[in-house]
């Protein structure tokens, strides 16, 4: 696994274990992490998470949803990166998937939905999209 960005390393783990059809998965836990799998889970594209804690930074239980034996996402992909970060105003946040999916900004009110991100009238980093 890279060390350099942790977020697309829960992302992949997260599409490989969907593919292969895994119930559960496990990572390194963080702040960022945890509101971005609350995003996923309230959005019905994971079942759910929990924090273990192993006296250092914890680790998330990643529990994957199924529909008719597909995953609930079709796609997840990292949009800003370390080498090349991405922002947007508040004119140019994305639409994905003509609003089947969500995109994810990191903004200066926390780390939120687009269609949070327009209704509190803010722009920030794109981190990724799911649908």
């Amino acid at each position: 696994m890279s060390i350099s960005d942790p977020i697309a390393d829960m992302l992949t783990a997260i599409r490989n274990a969907a593919v292969a059809r895994k119930e559960k998965i496990e990572i390194p836990a963080s702040k960022f992490k945890q509101r971005i799998l609350e995003i996923f889970r309230d959005h019905g594209y994971i079942r759910g998470f929990k924090l273990i804690d192993d006296n250092k930074q914890g680790i998330f239980e990643i529990y994957l949803r199924y529909i008719e034996g597909d995953p609930a996402f079709s796609e997840i992909v990292r949009v800003s990166k370390p080498g090349r970060r991405v922002y947007v105003k508040l004119e140019e946040i994305p639409n994905v998937k003509r609003g089947i999916g969500i995109a994810i900004l990191s903004t200066s009110k926390g780390v939120m939905t687009n269609k949070q991100a327009k209704k509190e009238q803010v722009g920030g980093e794109y981190i990724c999209y799911i649908y």
